[in-house]
């Protein structure tokens, strides 16, 4: 499939919530789930801390030391590729996304300010605000406890128990998700 001017067509669904609330685990049964129905998914994560998936004797660890600016390791399996950024600041989701390989859908967990569709994740038990009501990218929400939304929505509502349900509405809402970099990023 591709999009306009060659560009790979994909569908990007964000999740966003609290830290805590399950956005990883869902994130993961999606992708199991999506997979299981013949899709090939990709997934961003953000990552609120520093992070390192080098570690300190490792040669691509030396390389990087050394004054690398980019580390691609590669074996027979996979691939990763470590970059340096010259100045701190964090990579927008759609500067993200155009690193990626084609993929039909693409899982974002995290960037919850971005203008991207996204289901929000709630738990009655964290006692927090939802994003739902003044976020207009929230397309659907994900919860424990449907009958205990602080707002009552229009949104579809999601039991955090049945997965498969998401992942069924997903594929069948999927246009919807149609990503467009000329008019997103």
């Amino acid at each position: 499939m591709s999009g306009s001017a060659g560009a790979p067509l994909r569908r990007v669904v964000g999740f966003c919530g609290p830290s805590g609330v399950g956005k990883t685990t869902l994130v993961e049964q999606l992708v199991a789930l999506l997979k299981a129905r013949g899709q090939r998914v990709s997934v961003i994560k953000h990552a609120h801390k520093r992070f390192d998936i080098d570690h300190p004797g490792k040669d691509s660890h030396r390389h990087r030391e050394a004054g690398a600016t980019e580390v691609l390791i590669a074996s027979a399996h996979r691939m990763a590729l470590l970059r340096e950024f010259d100045h701190e600041g964090m990579p927008t989701v759609h500067e993200l996304l155009a690193e990626l390989s084609p993929s039909d859908w693409v899982l974002v967990e995290g960037y919850k300010h971005a203008a991207l569709p996204k289901v929000e994740v709630w738990r009655a038990a964290l006692n927090q605000a939802p994003l739902y009501p003044d976020d207009p990218h929230v397309v659907a929400v994900a919860t424990d406890a449907p009958a205990a939304l602080p707002q009552v929505t229009a949104r579809p509502v999601f039991d955090l128990a049945t997965p498969e349900v998401l992942a069924s509405w997903l594929m069948d809402t999927a246009e919807r998700f149609t990503y467009h970099p000329d008019i997103h990023g």
